[in-house]
């Protein structure tokens, strides 16, 4: 899944810089890779259906406002081992993001590989539109994906709680300390809520309480129980299966 506010545009991080794609290569790229892209729609209401043939649009006449163009499908076909070798390339880490965007929008002219690009994407997206618009279980299934990743995020933010969250070295063994202590904080976090989950819910007072949603909704990303400040105390030599339930200190020196 790939989280995005606007629907026009989708953010790569790159090596150096950042790049700004069409959400129609977006969704054409991730088929090539054998991918399902699921983004998060906020402005629904702007969005354009594709025709698969230039006469359909007589068929949907109550979908007119809606409407774009045919889809290219010659265009697609003739550069279609093209979009095989572009795909391949990011696949195996032989070409970046960055490199072939550029290549192809170089000049302001785009590239033909590009616009056929785009043409698969538009058919990709115009079929997730349907989908997205006729399935409430796959809304369902698209936000509650990106609840669980923007929950993620804050708690990343919580942990990394120094200087904003950013790096405050250029040197590349500091920014590596700093992203490898970030994740043993993490994984630790993870580990010890999902211990303390399973204890509380052993207690039948507890578990009987706990709803179908409850159920679903239950997970250790949670951080509302953890001072990130003061001494870390550690004990190697206590079983942490045994762990009681008052709250975690948890310290981060960034």
């Amino acid at each position: 899944m790939i989280d995005s506010t606007d629907m026009s545009c989708y953010h790569v991080a790159c090596t150096s810089k950042s790049v700004y794609i069409k959400s129609e290569v977006a969704f054409a790229m991730c088929s090539l890779l054998g991918f399902r892209l699921l983004p998060r729609l906020k402005g629904i209401h702007r969005q354009k259906l594709s025709l698969v043939e230039a006469g359909d649009a007589e068929k949907y006449p109550n979908l007119q406002l809606i409407l774009r163009r045919s889809i290219n499908w010659d265009l697609i076909r003739q550069q279609y081992d093209e979009m095989i070798k572009v795909a391949t390339g990011l696949r195996l880490g032989t070409a970046e993001t960055e490199t072939i965007l550029r290549r192809f929008t170089r000049n302001g002219v785009q590239h033909p590989t590009y616009k056929a690009l785009l043409e698969l994407g538009r058919a990709y997206k115009t079929i997730f539109l349907c989908e997205y618009l006729s399935s409430e279980a796959l809304r369902r299934e698209i936000h509650e994906g990106l609840n669980v990743v923007e929950n993620w995020n804050s708690a990343t933010n919580f942990i990394l709680y120094g200087r904003h969250g950013e790096f405050n070295t250029n040197r590349r063994e500091g920014q590596e300390l700093t992203m490898l202590s970030l994740h043993l904080l993490q994984v630790s976090l993870v580990y010890i809520q999902t211990l303390l989950l399973q204890q509380l819910l052993t207690d039948p007072a507890w578990m009987n309480k706990m709803t179908k949603e409850d159920l679903r909704a239950l997970t250790p990303l949670i951080y509302s129980n953890v001072n990130p400040y003061g001494t870390i105390r550690l004990d190697m030599t206590r079983d942490k299966r045994n762990m009681k339930l008052p709250a975690i200190l948890l310290s981060c020196p960034w």
